[in-house]
């Protein structure tokens, strides 16, 4: 197994917060200006200029602010027109979902431009959304009235269309928009490579009496492989098969990691997470489903294919709910996964609560699982978290692990990135951390 260095998490230094504040960028600014003290024909043409300009440079628009090296100002435009009320940013984790009216684009008297910006630090990296309020009745005034509102409005956003980048979005047909400062980390191995050799993608029903029935699971193998000549592949269970395969095409990913000699030929067994209430009710600490994954998905695959079984370089990984799934699976059954990859943990989840995805619950004192590494002796397991710097409460549980982890005895690090609880952080920083745990000789 390669070596890992231990990474210390680090408070932010003053000056380089992360936390968004709204501004007027630049190139708005301008506009209003000049539009200030002009008659309706320069009006008009003021306006299709800057309209002009932004189809040529896209969205949204990203320009320099004085005397702020480390940030920028990012504007979300939306070009409307006489029926709208208002439009709505829905950005990952850099608007307050509990105060909406906060996410509302401003418009600019006589055009039809309407603008929000915030100020960023400069490696940002996210996702969003815009949905514009075309209903016949004026918006409410009342706060609560307004917030329900936009609640209702926010089911019908959709990608930018002034901005061609997308990823899938869980659990609907429409695609988010993404944006990438300056600054971001360029995403590792991402997308399809021409002249890599491809792997393949396999979908199959795999039974399970532990679930009660049959689990779809998706089944990377590696380019070339020969199962009599080639020693047997290493092994990675990753939650949320119908992302990471179904919908982002992670497999291209492997195959570049593979061919750059990053990764060794591997397998990946992932099995969807079918639907919300599926997840929910399965995924987090839960036994159930760590037993499907050490005793029922593993062997499974070795039945079919020439897979080993040292745990030492078994990965299991996931993301959330799944990252809990990943941690508890290392915590139980080290047997079985001597390596966990666990991006954006949920460590607010405990035994008992309901199963659904209304609000996250609070924790007090120190969360569960955490509780439990601690009074246990370490495993034989190396560990890697990830976390976004626009997650909340997240981050302090996840320095906490951290801190708890180390102190024990296990081997572990830690990154945090600049982004929230998004597939266009986590896309990158899984084939990092799958280098980190499988890389190397």
């Amino acid at each position: 197994m390669p070596v890992l260095e231990t990474t210390q998490p680090q408070a932010e230094p003053p000056g380089t917060g992360t936390r968004p504040v709204r501004v007027t960028g630049p190139r708005v600014a301008r506009l209003a200006d000049c539009l200030s003290a002009a008659d309706d024909a320069r009006r008009a043409a003021l306006t299709a200029e800057f309209w002009s300009e932004v189809e040529r440079l896209g969205t949204p628009l990203v320009e320099e602010l004085e005397g702020e090296p480390d940030h920028l100002a990012v504007t979300f435009l939306w070009r409307g027109h006489r029926a709208t009320r208002q439009v709505l940013l829905l950005a990952n984790r850099i608007i307050d979902r509990d105060r909406l009216a906060g996410a509302l684009l401003e418009h600019l008297p006589g055009t039809d431009v309407w603008h929000l910006g915030l100020r960023l630090r400069a490696d940002h990296r996210g996702s969003y959304r815009l949905a514009a309020d075309i209903s016949p009745k004026a918006p409410p005034t009342d706060p609560d009235a307004l917030q329900q509102r936009l609640r209702s409005l926010s089911a019908h956003a959709a990608r930018d269309p002034l901005n061609p980048r997308t990823v899938p979005t869980r659990w609907s047909p429409l695609p988010s928009s993404v944006f990438a400062l300056p600054q971001a980390p360029a995403p590792s191995w991402s997308g399809r490579r021409g002249g890599v050799p491809a792997g393949r993608v396999e979908r199959h029903r795999v039974a399970s009496a532990t679930l009660g029935g049959h689990r779809d699971t998706w089944v990377y193998l590696p380019p070339g492989h020969d199962p009599v000549r080639d020693a047997p592949l290493p092994v990675v269970a990753l939650c949320d098969g119908d992302m990471w395969f179904g919908r982002l095409g992670f497999q291209h990913t492997l195959d570049a990691l593979v061919a750059d000699g990053a990764l060794p030929p591997l397998a990946v067994l992932a099995p969807d997470a079918v639907d919300r209430r599926t997840r929910s009710r399965e995924l987090g600490a839960r036994e159930e489903f760590v037993s499907f994954l050490a005793d029922e998905l593993l062997p499974w695959a070795a039945g079919r294919w020439s897979l080993g079984t040292d745990p030492g370089r078994t990965v299991v990984a996931g993301q959330s709910l799944g990252a809990m799934t990943a941690l508890y699976a290392g915590h139980l059954r080290p047997d079985r996964f001597g390596n966990v990859l666990a991006q954006s943990a949920s460590l607010w989840w405990r035994p008992g609560l309901p199963p659904g995805n209304g609000p996250q619950p609070p924790v007090f004192g120190t969360p569960w699982l955490v509780t439990r590494f601690a009074a246990a002796g370490p495993r034989p397991v190396t560990v890697h978290l990830d976390v976004g710097l626009h997650e909340g409460s997240m981050i302090e549980h996840s320095r906490a692990l951290y801190d708890v982890l180390r102190s024990v005895g296990y081997r572990v690090t830690y990154d945090e990135f600049n982004g929230g609880h998004d597939y266009v952080c986590w896309h990158g920083a899984l084939a990092d951390g799958l280098v980190r745990l499988l890389g190397g000789a």
